[in-house]
């Protein structure tokens, strides 16, 4: 029992290794007479269920309007003249322009009444990748790369958390380069500088004359950043050598399919984090672009939804048909909504008092909304969802433990998630 002891203790603040967790678990379960074969068996399962779970972030980068996407008032001078259209859930509308989102409707649940209080775009961003407030004494990592460390498959050799589109700036923070998400610009292209310039033989070579002038290096002070550099070149080479890496190909896609998604950055990042998710990537995030609609807000969000709402669709069904949507969460949002009130220029401002989000698949029960705003928009009629029950609610769905606490640089621990508690009606 003394090894075993010593095994069960073998943890750190980073996370625990969950081969070795199983093995110990096994091992004490066993001793004590505790675990039969059948829940070995069991917790087994669990385990490679765990893994598979995954989430797509589809953000709408600028906040989107809540009123011209999933809670429209066309009944109230506040709604623009904006027209609702009927969905697949008895009673409720979206606004017009997300008709192929509104006929499979069911499969959603509808956030209503995400409430919040920063309306500024990089701290509310930020909040709503973190979870936390901008720090000038901490660098929080991203729910991704929380949901990474600790469900992340360590055998696949591409990276465990990708971002399709235009970097957000948040990132693994202090948890370290492991964690850090992979950007990719466009999906039409693989990414950039993934094959050997030289054959494998010579490179070998150069990585062998690398480590020896890094060493002197690390023995002047500076192990860590050498660690983190070495980690990186390794991730890289597995990476390039595996077949895995063809999941960033897109173009191995029958020509129906890529049409069904759309030819454009938008639409192909949604078909490449189909393709990821499939492959065992934990978090895939696919940026849109230009919904900070201060003018012309109309005619803007409906040549964005033009994008977005097909796409979405189909990412969704695809997801279903194949079987993933069972293990795959969706989550559509933005960093907050837009202003009830049109202003004189025919935009929107910053509204992050009431704004909507949506969630299907990995146990989400569909075909319902949850909370509402009041007639003009202009506050929460019933309900209040916040940052922290938002994640709350995302971390259950991955069976990851909010509560879980990673030590930060200033030897404070902190929480996955801080405050809050699961959306219960999403899960019921």
């Amino acid at each position: 029992m003394n090894t075993v002891c010593h095994d069960m203790v073998h943890w750190s603040r980073r996370g625990v290794r969950r081969r070795r967790f199983l093995r110990t678990a096994s091992l004490a379960g066993l001793a004590a007479g505790s675990l039969n074969l059948r829940e070995l068996v069991s917790l087994k399962a669990g385990e490679l269920q765990q893994k598979k779970r995954s989430v797509i972030v589809l953000w709408m980068a600028g906040g989107p309007s809540q009123m011209e996407t999933m809670d429209p008032k066309p009944d109230h001078e506040n709604g623009g003249g904006t027209k609702a259209i009927s969905t697949a859930i008895p009673g409720i509308h979206l606004a017009q322009g997300w008709e192929q989102t509104a006929r499979i409707l069911d499969r959603f649940a509808v956030l209503r009444s995400l409430t919040n209080k920063e309306g500024n775009h990089r701290r509310a961003t930020y909040q709503m990748h973190t979870g936390y407030i901008p720090s000038g004494s901490v660098k929080h990592p991203s729910l991704g790369s929380n949901i990474v460390q600790q469900i992340g498959n360590r055998e696949l050799k591409i990276p465990s958390i990708v971002s399709v589109g235009k970097p957000d700036g948040s990132g693994a923070g202090f948890l370290g380069v492991d964690y850090e998400p992979f950007f990719i610009r466009d999906a039409e292209r693989p990414p950039d500088n993934t094959r050997l310039m030289v054959p494998a033989e010579r490179h070998d070579r150069r990585m062998y004359l690398l480590g020896k002038l890094q060493n002197e290096y690390a023995n002047h002070g500076a192990e860590e950043l050498v660690n983190n550099h070495n980690s990186i070149y390794a991730r890289a080479k597995e990476m390039i050598t595996s077949p895995d890496l063809e999941a960033f190909d897109i173009g191995q896609e029958p020509e129906s399919v890529r049409e069904a998604y759309g030819d454009n950055p938008f639409s192909r990042g949604c078909l490449l984090a189909r393709r990821l998710v499939e492959r065992g990537v934990s978090y895939v995030e696919v940026v849109s672009n230009g919904w900070d609609t201060h003018a012309d807000n109309f005619e803007t969000v409906a040549s964005l939804a033009g994008v977005v709402d097909p796409s979405m669709a189909t990412l969704v069904t695809d997801l279903e048909s194949r079987g993933l949507l069972e293990n795959t969460l969706v989550v559509w949002m933005g960093e907050f909504g837009r202003t009830p009130r049109v202003n004189p220029r025919g935009g929107r401002d910053h509204f992050p008092q009431a704004y909507s989000a949506l969630m299907a698949g990995a146990g989400v029960r569909g075909g319902q909304v949850i909370g509402a705003t009041s007639g003009d928009g202009m506050s929460i009629k019933d309900r209040p969802v916040t940052i922290p029950d938002l994640f709350h609610s995302i971390c259950h769905a991955l069976r990851v433990n909010p509560e879980f606490e990673n030590m930060s640089p200033i030897g404070r621990p902190l929480k996955i998630v801080e405050g809050g508690e699961v959306i219960r009606e999403l899960f019921a």
